[in-house]
This record gives structure tokens, C-alpha cells and sequence, in this order.
């Protein structure tokens, strides 16, 4: 995950305060939120990092995770495992239908594999909320290398209840 901060600019340059307008800082707040969430998420999500998992930009709604295919994550074609490449979809989309603060849950998926991976291939997911519900949503992610779409996921979501009190 980047640092999206920086260092504060000099005084004489710095925009003041007073032009900042209402939606703006709304986009702001819900993008700082989401980057929270994600980072909560990924802190415990050892799978994503086992297999060499980076988020390069999460926002409400939507996420980007990017993957390089190594050796061991091949099947017996030389071609990355579909697998493998499904876990990066699905990485994706949990990064994206958490984005909003609200624990959500994979509750059914499907991929369509269009064009094989190599070793050694940078993999980019694209994960985008198509629908959303205060306890469902649909999300399509786009699995890329070099500009060529690789596979095509879709995932439904649904909101995580709370464990009943024993």
C-alpha cells in the first residue's frame, strides 16, 4: 500500500482552507475511510500477502491489486494456476466491497479465464461495486497484464453479521 500524504506545502503556496468545498472534503473523507478499512483488512489477510499481493488505490467502491505470477504458482501447462489468479480477483473485490467501513463477505463468485498468465507477468485487478444494498452487493473485476484482460470476475457480497452472544 502508498502513502498518499505528503509533506505539507510551504505557506506561500498552500491553498487556503476556506476553498476546500463541501463535496470535496466528503471525497476525501470517504476515500481516507476506505484506505483505513483496506489497511485493517490486509493487515490480517495472510493469504494476499503469502502470494506477493499489493494494493496500488482503494476507494469507496472500488480497488486495485496488483500480483506478479512466480514460479511456484504455475500448474503442470507452465500457465499460472487459475487458482491463483481467481485468489487476486477475489482479493480485489474484498478490498472493495469493504471499502465502505461495513464488513462484508464473499457470498458467491464466478470467473471466466480469457487468456493465460505467465510467470514472471505483472497482474492487475480491477475491482469495481456495481450494485450495492445496505446488506448486498455486486462487484466486476478485471484481470489485466500489459493491457490485455486476462479474466473476468464478478462477486456478490453480503454483509457479515455480528456472532450471536453463546
Amino acid at each position: 500500500m502508498s502513502d498518499t500524504t505528503s509533506a505539507a506545502a510551504p505557506a506561500s503556496t498552500a491553498a487556503p482552507a476556506s476553498t476546500a468545498t463541501p463535496a470535496s472534503t466528503a471525497t476525501e473523507d470517504s476515500t481516507h475511510r476506505a484506505q483505513l478499512a483496506m489497511a485493517a483488512l490486509y493487515a490480517g489477510d495472510r493469504a494476499s500477502q503469502a502470494l506477493g499481493m499489493e494494493v496500488l488505490e482503494v476507494a469507496p467502491g472500488r480497488a486495485r491489486v496488483a500480483m506478479t505470477v512466480r514460479s511456484d504458482m504455475v500448474n503442470g501447462h507452465g500457465i499460472c494456476h487459475g487458482g491463483v489468479v481467481f485468489s487476486l480477483a477475489d482479493s480485489a473485490f474484498a478490498f472493495a466491497c469493504n471499502s465502505r467501513g461495513e464488513a462484508m463477505v464473499a457470498a458467491g463468485a464466478s470467473i471466466e479465464f480469457l487468456a493465460p498468465a505467465r510467470v514472471d507477468e505483472r497482474l492487475v485487478a480491477t475491482a469495481t461495486e456495481t450494485a450495492r444494498t445496505p446488506r448486498h452487493g455486486i462487484y466486476d473485476v478485471v484481470v489485466a497484464a500489459a493491457g490485455e484482460v486476462r479474466a473476468h470476475f464478478r462477486g456478490r457480497c453480503s454483509r457479515l453479521r455480528p456472532a450471536a452472544p453463546r
